[in-house]
C-alpha cells in the first residue's frame, strides 16, 4: 500500500494492521526535505530552541552545544527507553511504525528523509522492534514505547525479524540495514506523538468491529433457537426513534432471519407476547454500539492522519513552535467509548446465552443437553461467559478521568490514553470468548428444531459444524470453545453484508 501522509483511510489503516505491506508515497519527500532544511537553519542561527539545542521537559532551560547535538538525541532515546511488561503484539507495532511514518512525512517534524526511510525499510523487511507495552501516560507523547521503537532503529534493544527475536544490532545486520544516526531534533520527533496509543486504539476498534458483526450473527441464531420473534426488527419501529445505527441493526437482524422455517413455524398461535430484552432490544443496544464505534472511528482516523510531535517545524520562515499536540486526550476518550461498547456487546450476548440454557425462558432442554441431568451440557460454558463479562466490566472504568503529574510537574496533566487503549486487546479477547460460546450454544439450540433457519444462518451453522459436532453427550468442552474462537479469529462467519464502522 502506498501511504499518502495525512490522507490515509480507516480501511487502509485496517489493512496495515492485518499485514498489508506499506511504503511511503514519493510525493511526500519534498515536504520532508523542506522541514529538515528548516531545522538546519535553526541550528545554524544558534538561538536556543526546545528539542533542537536544549534539554527536554523540565530540563528545557539547559542549552546544548552544537558539538553535542547528536549525543543529545541518542541520550534522549536511550534514557526514555524505560518501558516494562510484555512486548506489544507485532501487528500493533507495525501499525505504530506506519502511523509514525505518516506523521513524520507531513513536513512538520524536521526529520531527514533517511530517517523516515528507515521506518519504511524496517517494515519492508519485517524487522519489528520489541516494545514493552507499559510505561506511557499518553502525554508528553507515548515516550517510553516510542523510545524502544527508536532505540531499535539506532541499534539498541531488541527486534523481531520475521518473528524470530534478536538483538537490534544483529537484526539490523541480518536485514542489511545500518543503524540510524540521529540528527538534530530527530530523537524527539520519533519519541513524541500519540502513535502507541492510537495504534492500540485502532487495533481495539478493528477487533471490536469484527466481533460486533459476529454478534449480530449469533444474536439472530439465538433468536431463532429460542423461537423468538422478528417483529421487534420491523423498520417502522426504528424509524420513529431516528437513530441510524439502531435502524441498520434492525435491518440486519431482519435480513439474517429472512426465510427461516423456524421463524415461520411459530408466527401464528405463539402464546408468548414479548421476548426478553436480550432478544427484543438487540437493535437498540447494538445500534447504540454501532453509533459509538463510528464516532470513535472518526476520531481515530483524524488522529491517525495528524502530526502530534513537539515542537513543530514551519518552513516559511524557518521556525519551531512548541505546543501540545502530543496530548492524547482524543484517543483516551475514544478508547473509553470502545471499552464501553465492547462491554455491552458481551453483556447482551451473555444474557442471550443465559436465556438459551434456561428451559423456562427458551423452551429448550435444560442447559441445551439432550439428556439433562445425566449431562450438564452448556451449564459451565455459560459460567465462563459470565466470568469474561464481569472481567470486562472491571476493565472498562474510564482511563481518561485519571491523571498523574510527571516530569517534576512540568507535564502536570496527562491523558492515560496508553493503557486505556492497550486494555482493549484483552477486552476483545474476552469478548471473542463470549461470542464463541454463544455461537456454540445458539447452533446447539437450533439443532433441537427439525426445521432449518435462513440461508445465511444455515451457512453460519455449517461453518461451525465443520469443526464442532452437535453435543449429544458431555465431552471435554474446552476444544469446542477454542475451535469457535479460531473461527471468529479467522473471520469465517458470513458477515460481509453486515454494518460496520467504515
Amino acid at each position: 500500500m502506498n501511504l499518502i501522509p495525512g490522507n490515509v483511510s480507516l480501511a487502509q489503516w485496517r489493512d496495515i494492521y492485518n499485514g498489508e505491506p506499506v511504503s511511503l508515497a514519493p510525493s511526500a519527500l519534498p515536504a520532508i526535505e523542506r522541514a529538515a532544511g528548516a531545522v538546519a537553519q535553526i541550528v545554524a542561527a544558534g538561538e536556543p530552541v526546545y528539542g533542537i539545542n536544549t534539554g527536554f521537559g523540565k530540563l528545557a532551560s539547559v542549552r546544548i552545544a552544537a558539538a553535542d547535538l547528536e549525543t543529545l538525541q541518542r541520550n534522549l532515546v536511550l534514557s526514555h527507553a524505560a518501558g516494562v511488561g510484555e512486548p506489544m503484539p507485532i501487528a500493533v507495532v507495525r501499525l505504530m511504525m506506519a502511523l509514525k511514518m505518516g506523521s513524520l512525512s507531513q513536513g512538520a517534524s524536521g526529520v531527514r528523509p533517511q530517517t523516515v526511510m528507515m521506518l519504511e525499510q524496517m517494515l519492508a523487511k519485517n524487522l519489528i522492534p520489541v516494545v514493552p507495552a507499559q510505561g506511557s501516560v499518553g502525554a508528553s507523547g507515548d515516550l517510553a514505547p516510542l523510545a524502544h521503537m527508536t532505540a531499535a532503529m539506532i541499534g539498541h534493544g531488541e527486534v523481531f525479524l520475521s518473528g524470530e527475536r534478536f538483538s537490534a544490532s544483529e537484526g539490523l545486520a541480518r536485514a542489511g540495514l545500518a543503524p540510524l544516526v540521529l540528527g538534530p531534533k530527530e530523537g524527539l520527533a520519533l519519541l513524541n506523538g500519540t502513535q502507541f496509543s492510537t495504534s492500540y486504539a485502532l487495533a481495539g476498534l478493528f477487533e471490536a468491529e469484527a466481533l460486533f458483526r459476529a454478534a449480530l450473527i449469533t444474536g439472530a441464531l439465538s433468536t431463532d433457537a429460542a423461537k423468538g420473534s422478528d417483529a421487534p426488527f420491523d423498520p417502522r419501529i426504528h424509524a420513529l426513534r431516528r437513530h441510524k445505527g439502531q435502524a441498520e441493526v434492525a435491518d440486519a437482524l431482519r435480513n439474517l432471519m429472512a426465510g427461516s422455517a423456524i421463524r415461520a413455524s411459530h408466527v401464528i398461535g405463539d402464546a408468548r407476547v414479548q421476548d426478553p430484552y436480550c432478544l427484543r432490544c438487540q437493535p437498540q443496544v447494538m445500534g447504540a454500539v454501532l453509533d459509538i464505534l463510528r464516532q470513535t472511528a472518526a476520531t481515530l482516523e483524524t488522529e491517525a492522519n495528524g502530526v502530534t510531535d513537539n515542537p513543530l517545524i514551519f518552513t516559511e520562515p524557518a521556525e519551531a513552535l512548541s505546543g501540545g499536540n502530543f496530548h492524547a486526550e482524543p484517543v483516551a476518550f475514544a478508547a473509553d467509548m470502545i471499552a464501553m461498547a465492547v462491554c455491552e456487546i458481551g453483556s447482551l450476548a451473555e444474557r442471550r446465552l443465559a436465556m438459551l440454557v434456561d428451559p423456562a425462558l427458551s423452551g429448550l432442554p435444560a442447559f441445551l443437553a439432550p439428556k439433562p441431568g445425566l449431562n450438564s451440557g452448556f451449564m459451565i460454558p455459560q459460567v465462563t461467559a459470565a466470568a469474561l463479562v464481569s472481567e470486562n466490566k472491571s476493565r472498562a472504568f474510564p482511563a481518561s478521568v485519571d491523571s498523574i503529574p510527571t516530569s517534576a510537574n512540568q507535564e502536570d496533566h496527562v491523558s492515560m490514553a496508553a493503557h486505556g487503549a492497550r486494555r482493549l486487546m484483552a477486552m476483545t479477547d474476552n469478548l471473542r470468548g463470549i461470542i464463541a460460546i454463544e455461537l456454540l450454544a445458539s447452533v446447539q439450540g437450533c439443532d433441537f428444531h427439525p426445521m432449518s433457519s435462513s440461508n445465511i444462518l444455515e451457512s453460519a451453522r455449517a461453518v461451525l459444524r465443520e469443526k464442532v459436532p452437535t453435543l449429544d453427550d458431555d465431552r471435554y468442552f474446552a476444544p469446542d470453545i477454542e475451535a469457535a474462537v479460531t473461527l471468529l479469529k479467522n473471520a469465517a462467519l458470513p458477515v460481509q453484508n453486515l454494518p460496520g464502522v467504515a
